[in-house]
């Protein structure tokens, strides 16, 4: 049972009553009839073959009130994309499979391209991007939830939890972050945004000052949860990142489109475990220290759209206050830690810190460099109105695949 305090500028629903699983699915399925929801899974073909997603297949095979599920499927032939369909065909709900790597959709990614409009990277974001405008073009869902593929903990109360303040027509939010603990095997986890993103933004507002956007950020329990819901509408001027800096973004551009009274955040889950990245202390280009880069210039560059200056002084400055700041947090979490029984490596919990202090002048950097760089995909709204027939056609191309190789 958690606490029910209310801190920063967005709304925190709580688990305070541990309410009976049936109870909050009864009500889903009277808000369905008025507001029907989709689901939105972006996966690697690979994750079909692990351990999570198999079991996550067969607790959304028991949902009784999502009226569609959108999987992005990366990395995959065209015999893992025909295996997919038949494992995903256990679910009752009306499915479809975008086959990014397909020859279907590749071509209308190329048309996207000569228009200069396609996103640039292949990953996480741009997997996202197709979904989105899938929904948009499919019309069945007005609550839309995402979440990863990964969760080894996943349940039907961290789905029912997760849509449930958009879905209910008596709440007017627009956008919901879910939020739980990271512990799993006796031990905390959760490092980039432990160690990372909550120094880094008390290190911002130190140097800053408290400006709205940087309370705004601070509001947020889990900021780099993959597991949000909003509701359609939402999608039309959602501008998806194309780097590590998904989540990032996302709720930087919930910010700029919205009042922060139409955002909140959930309590989806007592403990929450999934695959976890390598440190990369060697590499700056995979793992963390790829996710802390991305993640720094995501924060770099929405302050400097507000006026914010930047110079290699100012960044030598974040880098000494973030790594002060970081080792507090370091000695914080291990108190917690040891109250609770759980393990906690400070050698290693430090050894991250002057890794991510190192690669926030990186960041720096890269920005001086590049401060026009736009890792941002174009909203859908850019796409309809540069191509109007485009979501039409992105629907028949994965109708036309499903129909072909659904067999």
């Amino acid at each position: 049972m958690t606490d029910f305090f209310q801190n920063g500028d967005i709304t925190t629903l709580h688990n305070l009553s541990n309410r009976s699983l049936e109870d909050m699915e009864a009500d889903l399925i009277r808000f369905a009839k008025h507001r029907p929801m989709s689901l939105l899974l972006p996966s690697l073909y690979s994750e079909l073959e692990g351990e999570a997603l198999p079991k996550i297949l067969k607790i959304l095979a028991e949902v009784p009130y999502l009226s569609e599920i959108v999987i992005g499927l990366d990395r995959a032939d065209e015999s893992q994309y025909r295996d997919a369909l038949k494992q995903f065909s256990i679910l009752p709900q009306h499915v479809r499979v975008l086959w990014n790597d397909g020859p279907r959709l590749r071509q209308l990614d190329a048309q996207l391209q000569r228009d200069g409009l396609a996103p640039q990277d292949a990953g996480k974001g741009r997997n996202v991007w197709y979904c989105l405008g899938y929904i948009l073009a499919s019309g069945r869902g007005e609550a839309v939830a995402l979440h990863d593929c990964d969760i080894v903990t996943y349940d039907r109360e961290m789905l029912a939890r997760l849509f449930y303040p958009v879905a209910n027509p008596q709440f007017n939010y627009e956008f919901c972050k879910g939020y739980y603990s990271r512990i799993a095997n006796g031990k905390l986890n959760g490092r980039v945004c432990r160690l990372l993103v909550t120094p880094l933004i008390r290190t911002l507002k130190k140097i800053y000052g408290h400006t709205k956007y940087l309370e705004y950020m601070d509001s947020f329990r889990y900021s780099l949860a993959g597991e949000f819901s909003f509701r359609r509408d939402v999608i039309n001027d959602l501008r998806i990142p194309s780097d590590w800096g998904l989540e990032i973004g996302v709720l930087s551009e919930m910010y700029r489109n919205y009042s922060t009274n139409r955002l909140c955040q959930v309590d989806i889950a007592h403990a929450y475990d999934h695959k976890h990245q390598d440190v990369s202390f060697d590499d700056e280009h995979c793992g963390l220290s790829k996710m802390s880069i991305d993640i720094a210039k995501s924060f770099f560059r929405k302050l400097a759209t507000q006026g914010t200056v930047f110079s290699s002084e100012t960044f030598r400055s974040i880098k000494a206050t973030y790594f002060r700041i970081a080792l507090d947090f370091v000695e914080t979490y291990r108190n917690d830690a040891i109250i609770n029984g759980l393990n906690f490596d400070i050698h290693k919990e430090e050894q991250t810190v002057e890794l991510f202090a190192s690669n926030l002048v990186k960041a720096g950097q890269a920005f001086l460099e590049n401060p026009m760089e736009t890792p941002f995909i174009p909203s859908w709204n850019r796409i309809t109105s540069a191509e109007p027939g485009f979501l039409d056609q992105l629907k028949q191309a994965v109708e036309a695949d499903y129909e072909e190789y659904n067999v």
